[in-house]
């Protein structure tokens, strides 16, 4: 074995055993999680003594399938003071239909028709502004037209916890709606990328700079969606959830963050096109930036698919006799014992959130799919490269 390979067996050796490392770390960190269990369930009290009034809104586009289900799941809040409106942005199915229906049996729905997109807007962001500032309710929560309420207390409790915790913006982070191999395999794989830059504790510390939020359920002051600017401040934004959790805890309102514990339910995506596309516009909208998605992308690689390199060629050399033998055996052990650890913690990881444990072994092709997301994000930084979604089309410029 030349000198040049052995030095490159043995960087290697260390990567592979700091991945593993890195790995046992995870075990600490879901530990925690299990103890402190931070998911807001059902059982939590609420609502508040005054019960402020809360406007909901839906952003909904060709959500022909969705609204239904999404409204009257609302509906049958136990919250005593809220009312619903859609804002059906230019659909063209039968999404304004099924909520005028809906509207006629329950007077707490409205429908408000979105004819145009102004220059310069993404069509959810101008939306729910057009929605938002047509009444002056003291609390707004934004909601997404998939979202399922399996509770009738999801209102009540978050108005509770936002009450307790002196929110600004509390966003109830979604149980996950998954159906099928792809989607138990690399829904969970995506979530985990965000949990990497966007870490609970720290996005609910008020004194670190970690600002995240999801679309799906948002609840918050009228006063602090003023304070930041409205959607108008972000308009052109695909992810506005992120940006309106940046800007909310750069103006030094409180940020909070909490997971459903039965609450409401998502189902994202339904076909593998529809996950790698989707979870393109996520991470570019989210990370947007080189150096970012950069670095996602090599955390993925490193972290996800080293320990396997390692294992089948410090093995396999090894095993075939090789010049170096030794070097290659400690090589392949350091790749075993990472994979081994990282399967044991995504078990553990799956369990937490509700996806399959038993599919853990499938992370290696999650993790593929996830790089090939980050690669399609990452080829929309190019001059001219435009961003599609629900039909239209917008300009990926920064």
């Amino acid at each position: 074995m030349s000198p040049w390979t052995a030095g490159l067996v043995v960087a290697l050796t260390v990567l592979a055993s700091l991945v593993a490392l890195v790995w046992v770390s995870r075990h600490y960190l879901i530990w925690r999680e299990r103890r402190n269990d931070s998911r807001l369930s059902p059982d939590y009290p609420g609502p508040p003594d005054d019960a402020p009034f809360i406007h909901v809104f839906v952003a909904a586009k060709d959500e022909a399938d969705n609204i239904e289900p999404c409204v009257r799941s609302m509906l049958e809040q136990d919250y005593p003071n809220f009312s619903v409106t859609v804002c059906n942005d230019r659909s063209t199915d039968a999404t304004g239909e099924i909520v005028e229906r809906i509207a006629a049996e329950d007077p707490r729905v409205s429908l408000l028709n979105i004819e145009r997109l102004p220059e310069g807007w993404c069509g959810k962001n101008n939306a729910m502004q057009t929605g938002i500032c047509s009444t002056n309710s003291e609390w707004i929560c934004m909601i997404d037209a998939d979202c399922r309420q399996t509770s009738t207390r999801t209102l009540s409790t978050a108005m509770q916890y936002a009450a307790d915790t002196d929110a600004d913006l509390l966003s109830v982070l979604p149980d996950l709606d998954m159906r099928g191999f792809w989607e138990y395999a690399i829904q969970p794989v995506c979530g985990g990328v965000m949990m990497i830059w966007f870490r609970p504790d720290r996005v609910n510390d008020p004194n670190h700079p970690s600002a995240y939020a999801n679309g799906a359920f948002m609840l918050m002051k009228r006063s602090a969606y003023e304070a930041i600017g409205r959607h108008e401040r972000i308009k052109g934004e695909v992810n506005e959830d992120m940006h309106m959790a940046d800007l909310v805890k750069k103006a030094g309102l409180n940020l909070r963050v909490v997971r459903s514990g039965g609450l409401y339910r998502v189902r994202m995506y339904t076909s593998l096109r529809s996950i790698v596309r989707g979870w393109a516009r996520i991470f570019f909208g989210t990370f947007g930036t080189l150096k970012r998605l950069t670095l996602s992308f090599l955390l993925m690689t490193v972290m996800g698919l080293v320990p396997y390199v390692a294992a089948i060629l410090g093995l396999s050399m090894g095993a075939a006799g090789a010049q170096g033998a030794s070097l290659w055996w400690a090589l392949g052990i350091a790749g075993a014992a990472g994979v081994v650890i990282q399967i044991s913690v995504i078990f553990r990881f799956y369990r937490l959130i509700g996806a399959r444990p038993l599919l853990a072994w499938s992370y290696p092709l999650g993790c593929l799919v996830v790089l090939l997301s980050l690669s399609i994000a990452l080829s929309k930084l190019r001059k001219g490269a435009k961003v599609t979604w629900r039909g239209t089309s917008y300009s990926a410029a920064r």
